[in-house]
């Protein structure tokens, strides 16, 4: 485990990018008090998180995911959408694509899970998230999604995010997410 605060976590392997440097969690220590911010994760799930006083603009986090077409077809199920662009490879030939793309959507999820696990982490609440789809994802596409603090209301506890996700470095999805950030004490 690992605490922050008042508040304790599984250790994982996870970093955060502060003012463009990698970093983990400062001031978090683990169950035998060694001080650090990520190690392993127990069960691969990251829930590591800030305060809403530990926020500064310009602050970001990111997530890596390679789209399989396991991927794919969970959220499919999952949502409902069965759109055949996703689907099935003969109707996904026919289109502007030529092949099987994911749902814009899963990128949307892939910022999700940042504000909730990362930044700020657990405790966040989502209030509202723009989103412009740039690009298709492909099966096989390594996208990384990324969100960036951009204006912080201390008297609401709301946080201004920057959202992207990019394949070979160019945007696929931009947008941006407006959450309330957990509190100290709350």
């Amino acid at each position: 485990m690992i605490s922050c605060g008042k508040r304790a976590y599984r250790r994982t392997g996870l970093s955060l990018i502060l003012n463009g440097r990698r970093e983990s969690l400062a001031g978090c220590t683990d169950r035998r008090g060694t001080k650090g911010r990520a190690t392993e994760a127990e069960g691969g799930l990251s829930v590591q998180g800030f305060y809403f006083d530990e926020l500064t603009v310009g602050q970001s986090a990111e997530m890596s995911r390679v789209v399989g077409i396991a991927d794919i077809e969970a959220f499919a199920e999952v949502s409902g959408d069965n759109n055949p662009v996703h689907l099935d490879d003969v109707y996904a030939k026919t289109t502007t694509f030529g092949e099987r793309i994911a749902h814009g959507m899963l990128s949307g999820a892939y910022i999700s899970a940042i504000l909730g696990t990362k930044l700020p982490g657990p405790g966040a609440i989502y209030l509202s998230q723009s989103l412009r789809f740039r690009r298709p994802v492909k099966v096989g596409d390594l996208v990384v999604a990324r969100a960036t603090v951009k204006a912080l209301d201390a008297a609401r506890g709301h946080v201004t995010l920057d959202t992207t996700c990019a394949v070979n470095g160019k945007t696929v999805v931009d947008g941006e997410a407006l959450v309330i950030a957990p509190r100290r004490g709350a």
